[in-house]
């Protein structure tokens, strides 16, 4: 009976490791290969629990979530200008094709990689050599990510890879060019700086003449309006002279020589040599009448 029991447990261990042998799984991550003496006999690319036979069928995981290609250094590219710039990118890329992934490539993801690189580095610098350096700095970049990656998309199919994306991270001038770009860049500030002084002054004068101008004008209408003003005061004057005159001969003729007088001996240094018989003297000679 112990005989019979030990024999029971011994063939229920080897048939559990028979069964856990034989079973496997696969998750929503990778995708799975079955060999059967070396030979593709089935691809499963769906989750789920499958079963194998040991020994003679063997089975390799592949992981067919999204995976980043990152250049280790920044490759130089020619621009149409015969200029070299520094690029640096990374590449998105995925399995999607589990068999032929593994006839292109025996499943290596360094040869993979190998190949999405030469392919990215080719259509880049194919890009790079129809665009001058402000395009694909600036002015086309959305531009020569979209063409490159359709580019290696079509080529890496047929090892059984997709291109998601391609990205630049950077693209820089090398150090020669930067420093002649600069000194253009100066050049080009110190001409316009230039040509904003000149505009200044120009505008400078142009101002001050038109301020001159005005006070030319203003300072001429001023002096008409005041010579008008004296005209007429004058002439307002001379009216009320007349209509005094005309009224009061005799006083008009006393205080018109009062003012004389007034004007004449102002100071006591002033010296008139006239005849004492001169009409200028009148009315000091007799004050109560002008004969």
């Amino acid at each position: 009976m112990k005989k019979s029991a030990a024999f029971t447990i011994l063939v229920a261990i080897v048939l559990g490791l028979v069964l856990a042998m034989s079973l496997y799984t696969v998750d929503q991550r990778k995708a799975a290969i079955k060999f059967q003496l070396g030979e593709v006999v089935a691809v499963q690319t769906e989750p789920g629990l499958y079963f194998q036979v040991p020994i003679l069928q063997n089975v390799r995981m592949y992981d067919t979530r999204i995976q980043t290609l990152d250049t280790r250094d920044a490759e130089r590219f020619l621009t149409s200008e015969n200029k070299n710039v520094l690029v640096d990118s990374f590449v998105k890329w995925r399995v999607i094709d589990v068999r032929q992934y593994y006839v292109s490539v025996r499943g290596d993801s360094v040869q993979a990689e190998a190949r999405i690189s030469q392919t990215v580095n080719d259509a880049l610098r194919a890009e790079f050599a129809k665009r001058s350096v402000h395009d694909v700095i600036s002015g086309e970049r959305d531009k020569i990510m979209a063409t490159v990656a359709d580019k290696v998309d079509k080529d890496v199919k047929g090892i059984g890879v997709e291109v998601v994306d391609v990205r630049l991270k950077r693209v820089d001038l090398v150090p020669e060019i930067s420093n002649d770009v600069y000194r253009r860049m100066g050049s080009e500030r110190n001409r316009v700086a230039n040509e904003l002084r000149a505009t200044g002054g120009a505008e400078s004068t142009k101002i001050k003449a038109d301020a001159d101008r005005q006070h030319q004008i203003v300072v001429a209408e001023a002096y008409r309006d005041a010579q008008r003003i004296k005209g007429e005061g004058d002439a307002q004057a001379a009216r009320i002279y007349a209509e005094a005159f005309g009224k009061n001969p005799e006083f008009y003729s006393f205080y018109r020589s009062l003012e004389a007088y007034r004007a004449s001996l102002r100071s006591k240094s002033d010296v008139m040599v006239l005849e004492p018989s001169s009409d200028f003297f009148k009315y000091l000679k007799s004050p109560g009448r002008g004969k």
